[in-house]
């Protein structure tokens, strides 16, 4: 984390306070579990999500919140994300995460279920300590319900060969752009701004978020599992379509069937196959097309933005985000 945010050292410190703050509520009484946590915490996370908080916090000159608040509310984001995370991995059976053996993996799901729900107690925690009384107490339990029924979306679309490019994004836009949208708009408010800043904020996290998971899809097929530390491609084993085949799919449904209708069945080679189909339909420079349309429109309204630098840094963000490779 801290290479990533080197060249912006006083949101680099602030980022360190929201880590310091999490490690310290992630201790319990089994310690096993406490490491594996604290492990994943650690393990290469960017902390987006409380970095567009207090990016957007900046804009405002009449803070709601004192500067401990301010880290509390921050790290309540990256709390529920890790929640998620760990219970992402329980349903996928994920083996690695950011590099290391998932909590799941080491520990199993029963214990990785549990620890998945102590997370999101400490979220709740968090949000107590930070915005009891709040307004944003309410858009918090809102978001938390879109980015349980974007999960749902992308469950009941498995293995489902007819699934459209619009019910992706209906997906994505719970399970991924939510959170995005509620650490701008959330900072925003508590940073005090008016309300066209907090508007403009919600936009630019929700276009963000959408854009950072369609490069998400993109990186599965264009990097090695090396570089993406997590196994590449596994999705499709388990019926999990992501953006570029789900666009070669929708051109040419036929050429997939007999290897997709194998499901759970299918081998690497029929993996490859499936792959090699995907990129002779297009599937990649279309879904490189929609997220570069979703990022120009998270720039157009960082535009929109008053001056300031936190707008500078907004910009750099997007464009580091679009050209990543992990």
């Amino acid at each position: 984390m801290a290479s990533y945010w080197s060249r912006y050292p006083v949101l680099g410190e602030q980022l360190d306070s929201v880590r310091a703050l999490i490690e310290r509520k992630m201790h319990i009484r089994n310690k096993s579990i406490e490491q594996a946590v604290v492990a994943l915490n650690s393990a290469g996370g960017k902390y987006l999500r409380p970095a567009f908080f207090f990016l957007f916090e900046a804009f405002g000159d009449a803070v709601r919140l004192d500067k401990e608040q301010l880290v509390t509310a921050a790290a309540s984001l990256e709390v529920l994300h890790l929640a998620t995370l760990i219970h992402d991995d329980v349903i996928d059976d994920s083996p690695l995460r950011r590099g290391q053996v998932t909590v799941q993996s080491r520990f199993g799901k029963d214990v990785a279920v549990y620890t998945g729900d102590l997370l999101f107690t400490i979220f709740f925690e968090l949000l107590l300590e930070s915005m009891s009384g709040s307004p944003y107490m309410n858009v918090n339990a809102k978001t938390m319900k879109k980015i349980l029924m974007g999960e749902l979306d992308q469950m009941s679309a498995y293995y489902r060969q007819d699934q459209t490019v619009r019910a992706y994004l209906r997906a994505v836009a719970g399970k991924t752009a939510a959170l995005f949208k509620l650490a701008s708009r959330e900072g925003a408010y508590f940073g005090g701004s008016d309300p066209e800043t907090i508007r403009l904020a919600g936009h630019i996290g929700f276009y963000i978020g959408m854009a950072f998971q369609m490069i998400d899809d993109l990186l599965d097929y264009t990097e090695d599992s090396e570089t993406l530390n997590k196994p590449v491609l596994e999705d499709i084993g388990q019926g999990i379509y992501n953006l570029p085949l789900i666009c070669a799919l929708q051109k040419n449904p036929v050429a997939f069937r007999p290897y997709l209708d194998k499901k759970q069945a299918m081998t690497a080679t029929d993996v490859q196959a499936v792959v090699a189909l995907m990129k002779n339909e297009g599937g990649l420079e279309e879904a490189r097309q929609l997220a570069t349309r979703f990022t120009q429109k998270a720039v157009a309204a960082i535009q929109q933005l008053p001056a300031h630098p936190s707008k500078v840094i907004l910009l750099e963000i997007t464009e580091r985000l679009i050209k990543r490779s992990c």
